[in-house]
């Protein structure tokens, strides 16, 4: 292998080691939320600093490739890539660390029939599954995979937009749940973020593997 070569396949590594540490992230939030372990969520908040560490180091090493190779072809379009996916899982620990917040916040548990009802629960997996098969799709450089991420994410946007009538008929049922309502209400709103985070995320795997650009292309998503 060249020198370059050697880098690109360390940088990939980082990127992988990246992706699982915030899969991690967003499934330990999940963990809290059902158990209401807030000594679990104040880990996911503190371990939030190494995410955003692993974004700079993925950064520098980027512009460093960039600065003494000049990559062109496949190995451009990789680290252009790295450089969007690396944005998107760190937003993506901002997620996973927000619902962790909310947990440290809610002074109660949530109801079952409140996350039941919301259909959080269905939510949060497909998040976290969608993630998972992204990083696949990555590792792979399965594009199949990754097209099926577009259709995957209209379960989380449909859900989304049941969200508010959903509480509200909650809510109306009984105002003694208001505060845990709005709590999920808040949560599925960051989850359908994740499912965006993904979305874009399958998209520069499809550029850097096929050379085709898919941003502000909606039919080529269907």
């Amino acid at each position: 292998m060249t020198q370059l070569e050697n880098e690109i396949a360390a940088l990939k590594t980082e990127v992988v080691n990246m992706w699982i540490l915030v899969q991690s992230q967003l499934n330990k939030a999940k963990e809290s939320m059902l158990n209401f372990d807030k000594d679990l969520a104040r880990e996911v908040v503190m371990k939030e600093k190494r995410v955003n560490a692993y974004e700079l180091k993925i950064d520098r090493d980027c512009e460093n490739i960039f600065a003494l190779y000049c990559p062109v072809a496949v190995d451009l379009r990789f680290l252009l890539a790295v450089l969007k996916i690396n944005n998107n899982l760190e937003r993506i620990g901002d997620i996973a660390e927000g619902i962790a917040k909310y947990v440290i916040e809610t002074p109660v548990n949530f109801e079952n029939k409140l996350l039941e009802t919301t259909q959080v629960l269905r939510m949060y997996q497909e998040g976290v599954n969608i993630l998972m098969d992204t990083r696949i799709a990555f590792e792979k450089e399965d594009t199949q995979l990754a097209r099926s991420i577009f259709k995957r994410d209209e379960v989380l946007d449909q859900i989304n937009r049941e969200a508010n009538a959903n509480i509200a008929a909650l809510i109306k049922e009984d105002m003694k749940v208001i505060n845990e309502a709005l709590y999920i209400l808040s949560i599925i709103r960051k989850l359908e973020r994740v499912g965006d985070q993904a979305k874009n995320i399958a998209e520069e795997i499809i550029f850097f593997v096929e050379a085709k650009v898919l941003k502000h292309q909606e039919s080529t998503l269907k």
